[in-house]
């Protein structure tokens, strides 16, 4: 497997067959315009109200059980000013990607992909001062880092259910089999997609990189931290399929520095209840 953003090349990738479709426009400009400096809360809430439905269940998530707010919002505006423009980055990519994937979510595997990305992301967000100062950035990227695999589900949802339904082993054989099914595999797409749709660069060594070997260097970066977000994620019960071999929790917590495993609980099953409990805040909305 290609494991650097910089071996990709797309004009070998049989990309246009795809015919992958959009994802919502107003969840990549918000994340195009959370990125810049001067960006006011006006000018996203006037992007965001664009989109009815988009906006509707945004206001949903912010007043959701996730966020807790002492007085629930009732615009947008509102929401945003008590909870800033970085959590809404994570609201709209959250709500697009749920979007993206539509019908296809009524499909158990590909539920449960949906369910891995969303504990990836916020073990990613709780891990970020070990490696990444701003915990709604790793958020984003851990619920991206299988965008490829998201958009592959889209297309052939009934195919690539049966590939993750069927599939025991490690992970590498569900690489070689999307290629087989598709021509390329989830990290090749989800690197083109970030291309494609000009998200910020920062995501493009999450959705390329997170099942290449670590680095030798030592220096940890947001793609090693999704990395390991990703094996967490898997070893306490939230594996993106059925038959994936998976490392045990104590495994995936020594390959944290040394100061990270007080982040998180001591056993599996407790922070499983934590991760279930936040998710389930999100799809009650």
């Amino acid at each position: 497997m290609q494991t650097s953003t910089a071996k990709l090349d797309p004009a070998a990738l049989p990309w246009a067959h795809l015919r992958l479709p959009p994802f919502p426009q107003v969840a990549l400009r918000v994340l195009q315009l959370v990125q810049q400096e001067d960006v006011g809360l006006p000018q996203l809430c006037e992007l965001i109200s664009t989109d009815a439905a988009f906006a509707s269940e945004v206001l949903t998530v912010a007043n959701s059980a996730l966020y807790a707010p002492r007085y629930p919002s009732n615009s947008i505006l509102q929401a945003l000013t008590v909870l800033g423009a970085r959590t809404l980055q994570g609201m709209c990519v959250t709500v697009g990607v749920r979007a993206y994937l539509g019908k296809a979510m009524a499909q158990p595997a590909m539920r449960r992909l949906w369910r891995h990305d969303l504990a990836c992301a916020l073990i990613a967000e709780r891990m970020a001062e070990v490696a990444w100062e701003d915990k709604n950035t790793c958020y984003t990227a851990g619920i991206l880092h299988d965008l490829g695999r998201v958009a592959l589900a889209v297309v052939r949802p009934r195919a690539y259910a049966s590939v993750l339904e069927e599939y025991h082993g490690p992970v590498e054989g569900i690489l070689h089999a999307e290629r087989a099914l598709f021509g390329m595999d989830h990290c090749e797409t989800g690197w083109q997609l970030v291309e494609d749709w000009r998200l910020p660069e920062i995501l493009a060594s999450a959705v390329a990189e997170h099942h290449s070997a670590k680095p030798t260097s030592g220096a940890w970066h947001i793609g090693d931290l999704i990395k390991v977000s990703c094996k967490m994620a898997d070893a306490t019960g939230f594996a993106a399929f059925a038959g994936c071999e998976v490392a045990r929790y104590e495994e995936v917590l020594a390959m944290l520095p040394a100061d990270a495993s007080r982040l998180f609980s001591a056993d599996a099953d407790t922070l499983a209840a934590e991760i279930e409990a936040s998710i389930k805040a999100i799809e009650q909305v």
